[in-house]
């Protein structure tokens, strides 16, 4: 039995489109459902009830929306279990890395919970003789988003509780790999106790997000993929009116110095690499380690990979699963062939591999290259995969180099014992979230995420403060109150002077 994804617009599940795209269980490789792909009609739709709707709930008190926040908060918090089932089934990630993404949308609902001081304004009184000034932001009105296949929960509540909170509306696009997921979000909000068209869903293929690049109707444009479609995004999107904030690409590097811990820089790397298959924007895909000790932090890598459990996600003991769809597996597994070819070392070799019982499923195990150079596919591009390449280099200043020359600056970790090491490479590295011993250094949520170069396109970053910049406008004014006989001797002045110089 197969089931069909539709659309949510309204408060209501809404069908039709354009066809479908099959849903499979990448564990299995079984055809399990259907995603409805929404048409420019559809699309419409959902954003006029998304445009009705910002007229009411952009009036409604900050402490109305807190109280939605927290009871969706609580919700969400309540059936994490349940929503990383749902995950797992779809994506093929394993059951507690699903409720790990979902714990980290979950810190973004909580930041936004307390929008009322993220919203506090600025007063200045007495700017002038008479006049006072101050400002506030306001919202934008119907936001759109477009998100991956890799995180079907926690990219979208990087956006959705921030466009909501400050009093936007929102017309969400989720993957058609992974789309159910989206539709549990939604009755997660309509239980909270959001009104009717503030939260919408449309599933959908590129016809759907071109029908939401260039609507007049969309104030914003949020977007987590691949650099070429964010830069398309991006340049649609701005040129139809829109703000546009683009998360792409990413080529992390590790850099991992003579003087590091190298038992915990190989579990670290281990872990970066391999979680979530490596289907994660910020593993660290490359080791750049000094040569002195590369053998021994290799010997230490590939020990800990071979104990990885690759396994169906639903296995509760499982570390990682599946790949998300076949054609991924193949090209994967294509690229670490050709690294081979070209002269790299294959220290553990994945391909080929599935768990018993389930042939038929989309795998790849935990692979290790050793001797790659730069102008190998392998490093050049996005692997998107279970795959750790290692370069060799004499010291920091080549790694630093390395790095520098990279398109991608999403980010960046080191491992080093050297308080002096870590601080230059924070500072003379290219990308937007660095770790110092951190392997994944996705910042809390009350930072800002997001990256440099070719990583990062648009606004601003996503969630944190530069996330509710990004949702809202700002707006100034400038007043002065005059006695009912009038204003102030001679009126108004005819020329134009900033307020310390204007003394009426």
């Amino acid at each position: 039995m197969t089931y069909t994804v539709s659309h949510y617009i309204d408060g209501q599940i809404v069908t039709g489109g354009a066809g479908t795209s099959p849903v499979y269980n990448p564990s299995t490789g079984e055809h399990i459902g259907d995603a409805e792909l929404a048409d420019a009609a559809i699309v419409d739709q959902a954003v006029q009830a998304a445009r009705r709707a910002f007229t009411t709930w952009s009036e409604v008190s900050l402490g109305r929306r807190t109280a939605i926040l927290f009871a969706f908060r609580e919700l969400l918090s309540a059936h994490t279990r349940e929503l990383a089932e749902i995950i797992t089934r779809e994506h093929g990630k394993v059951v507690s890395d699903a409720a790990g993404e979902v714990g980290r949308g979950l810190d973004v609902v909580e930041f936004v919970c307390g929008i009322p001081q993220l919203l506090k304004g600025e007063f200045t009184m007495q700017a002038s003789t008479g006049l006072d000034v101050y400002s506030f932001r306001e919202p934008l009105g119907v936001c759109a988003g477009v998100t991956p296949f890799n995180f079907p929960v926690m990219c979208p509540l990087w956006m959705v509780p921030v466009a909501i909170a400050t009093g936007n509306t929102f017309v969400l696009k989720p993957a058609k790999a992974d789309p159910s997921p989206a539709l549990f979000l939604a009755d997660l909000w309509q239980r909270a106790g959001l009104p009717d068209g503030v939260f919408n869903v449309v599933q959908g293929d590129r016809h759907t997000v071109k029908a939401l690049e260039t609507h007049p109707d969309v104030k914003s444009l949020s977007f987590v993929g691949s650099t070429p479609v964010g830069r398309e995004l991006h340049d649609i999107g701005t040129a139809h009116g829109k703000r546009v904030q683009a998360l792409c690409s990413a080529k992390n590097h590790g850099l991992v110095l003579a003087d590091a811990d190298l038992d915990f820089a190989a579990a670290g790397a281990v872990a970066s690499a391999f979680g979530a298959a490596g289907e994660r924007c910020m593993a660290l895909p490359v080791i750049a380690v000094v040569d002195a000790v590369a053998d021994d932090f290799l010997r230490l890598a590939a020990e800990k990979a071979r104990r990885i459990k690759v396994a169906d996600g639903l296995t509760e003991d499982a570390d990682m699963g599946a790949i998300i769809t076949r054609a991924d597996r193949d090209r994967i597994e294509q690229t670490v062939t050709e690294a081979e070819a070209a002269g790299a070392v294959v220290v553990l070799d994945g391909r080929g591999f599935h768990p018993a019982g389930h042939a038929d499923g989309f795998w790849t195990g935990p692979t290790i290259l050793d001797h790659v150079t730069t102008d190998m596919r392998a490093y050049r591009e996005e692997i998107f995969g279970p795959v750790l390449v290692v370069l060799r280099i004499k010291d920091l200043d080549e790694g630093i180099a390395l790095i520098r020359t990279n398109p991608y600056g999403n980010g960046a970790a080191i491992f080093t014992a050297s308080g002096q090491a870590a601080r230059r490479f924070a500072r003379e590295i290219p990308v937007g979230m660095i770790g110092v011993n951190v392997p994944i250094p996705v910042p809390v949520a009350y930072h800002s995420f997001g990256g440099w170069q070719d990583s990062f396109i648009g606004e601003s970053h996503i969630y944190g403060p530069e996330g509710v910049r990004f949702f809202t406008q700002a707006k100034v004014v400038s007043q002065r109150w005059t006695e009912p006989t009038g204003g102030p001797a001679g009126g108004p002045a005819f020329h134009f002077a900033g307020a310390s110089q204007a003394t009426a």
